[in-house]
């Protein structure tokens, strides 16, 4: 697969009033005489095998096919360059000269493209099938006309007839972003390889992580037996843990999803202090604390702590190889609620060494999540920019600790040359809890040209009839606040599994 360096505008073939040589027969001299290979007027398939450039023109190497399946090769001086790989049809004018014509066609390619089918910022992906040099252009640029086999959309197997100043191979693959009807995008390579590494690391982070509450837990019963050193670290850890009515107003709510962990390394790479008050901080900051007061028994202690932390850290290219399992794994992490995964059941005073474990599966936990938004922030086939926020707030309720998942999305349609303030966006919320005594509840919800409506599954019969007593008041409480308010229901169960389609959670007008 041909890299491409970095994205470059790539305009589509011009209409055909614009001289095109590529569709043109060229007159080539060949080197040596055919010697009755092809009579006069016979034509055959050739492949360009190699090219060389000399003082006033060029010289072809080409691998002759003939009727009969025979193969040779010829030597042929040309005044215009071909790609090596180049696909011909070859007909004999003379036993010294040749005509030479692209076989795929060009002329018969697509030269635009129908927005309404592949609507701008649609990713297409091809394959190279032929490649030919055209004279410079007013820059004295090079300029090649390539024609792509396109392998997805609607359009697969179709040809797409380009012009670009890359020389890309015959047989390459390529990917490309419609910017309009005669204009595309080439996305590099390494942005595919970074979604390649991105779902390898998320795997590994998904086969690490543990569920944050059986660390909380495990802390809560140490009681006083911890170490001084570590004493500070846990009391500071569980003193930041929101109550669940500080997270019922909406600056209790952004706080404690700032102080997530979510978005750790942003603040870190602004410089915004030392993140005293982040979950993911101070998590790592207990694993330091805890790896010094080891027992000196431990095969831990023997380890150098640095490594330890790595453990915990991502390294995105650790088993970059694969594993067995690996694309189970992502797909579990992909999912929403995260479920709960609990490490060995533990005795009454867990050692240090099982609270380490505990923390660093917690840390890969919170990872997960970050992995899972960067994984599902993407442009949809539509062209909307679809930006996703997972993460995993731990809540007081009572003296239970309760994680809170949260998913937010934001989906920005694209409206051709709309100007951006005028572009319609759809905000999705997606929450999953346990709460004591009304059990696992699953909320869905979206907001879109100020229509608010949700769907709420409960999986206890009375918890979803006590919720669907009360959402006349959530309806009354919504339209107080300045909402148009849509569909309002609860239901027991879970919520159908699997990626939402598009076009059902978008388009359905809940007004209607």
């Amino acid at each position: 697969m041909a890299e491409i360096s970095s994205p470059r505008p790539l305009p589509a073939t011009p209409p055909p009033s614009r001289p095109a040589q590529a569709a043109a027969d060229l007159a080539v001299k060949l080197l040596k005489p055919l010697e009755g290979m092809l009579a006069t007027g016979e034509s055959a398939k050739a492949e360009v095998v190699a090219v060389k450039e000399s003082a006033q023109s060029f010289q072809l190497l080409l691998k002759l096919t003939l009727e009969n399946g025979r193969q040779t090769t010829l030597e042929a001086s040309s005044p215009r360059p071909f790609t090596p790989g180049a696909a011909l049809a070859v007909t004999a004018l003379s036993e010294t000269r040749l005509s030479l014509t692209l076989q795929a066609g060009l002329s018969k390619a697509l030269t635009s493209l129908d927005l309404q089918q592949l609507p701008v910022g649609t990713v297409l992906q091809g394959k190279v099938e032929a490649s030919e040099q055209l004279a410079q252009n007013k820059a004295q640029q090079v300029i090649y006309k390539v024609l792509v086999g396109l392998l997805n959309t609607p359009l697969a197997g179709s040809k797409l007839s380009v012009e670009t100043p890359l020389p890309l191979p015959v047989g390459s693959l390529l990917t490309a972003q419609v910017q309009g009807s005669q204009a595309l995008n080439f996305l590099p390579l390494s942005s595919r390889l970074d979604q390649l590494v991105l779902g390898q690391q998320l795997a590994a982070q998904q086969a690490r992580q543990g569920s944050m509450e059986g660390l909380f837990k495990a802390l809560q019963s140490l009681g006083d037996g911890a170490p001084d050193e570590l004493r500070g670290g846990i009391d500071k850890l569980l003193g930041l843990l929101p109550s669940a009515d500080q997270l019922s107003t909406s600056k209790g709510l952004a706080q404690a999803i700032a102080n997530s962990g979510a978005f750790l390394e942003g603040k870190l790479l602004s410089g915004q202090g030392s993140a005293t008050q982040d979950l993911k901080a101070n998590l790592l900051r207990l694993v330091a604390q805890m790896i010094p007061n080891l027992p000196s028994s431990s095969p831990l202690q023997t380890a150098n702590a640095s490594s330890l932390l790595a453990q915990a850290l991502p390294a995105l290219l650790r088993d970059a190889l694969g594993r067995v399992g690996q694309a189970n794994l992502r797909q579990q992490a992909l999912s929403f609620p995260l479920p709960s995964r609990l490490l060995q059941s533990m005795d009454e005073s867990p050692d240090l060494e099982m609270l380490l474990k505990l923390a660093a599966s917690a840390i890969a936990r919170l990872q997960t999540h970050q992995l899972s938004s960067l994984a599902q922030t993407e442009t949809t086939a539509t062209g909307s920019q679809l930006t996703t926020w997972q993460l995993e707030v731990p809540m007081r309720n009572q003296s239970d600790i309760v994680p809170l998942q949260i998913k937010l999305q934001r989906e920005e349609e694209n409206s051709g040359g709309e100007k951006k303030d005028q572009q319609e966006v759809l905000w999705r919320l997606d929450l999953a809890f346990d709460l004591e005594p009304l059990g696992p509840l699953q909320v869905q919800a979206q907001l879109l040209r100020g229509s608010f409506s949700s769907q709420l599954w409960a999986q206890q019969g009375r918890t979803a009839e006590l919720i669907e007593q009360e959402l006349g008041n959530l309806r009354e409480r919504l339209l107080n606040a300045g909402f148009e308010v849509g569909e309002l229901a609860c239901r027991q169960g879970l919520p159908p599994q699997g990626t939402r389609t598009h076009l059902e959670q978008r388009w359905v007008d809940e007004t209607a």
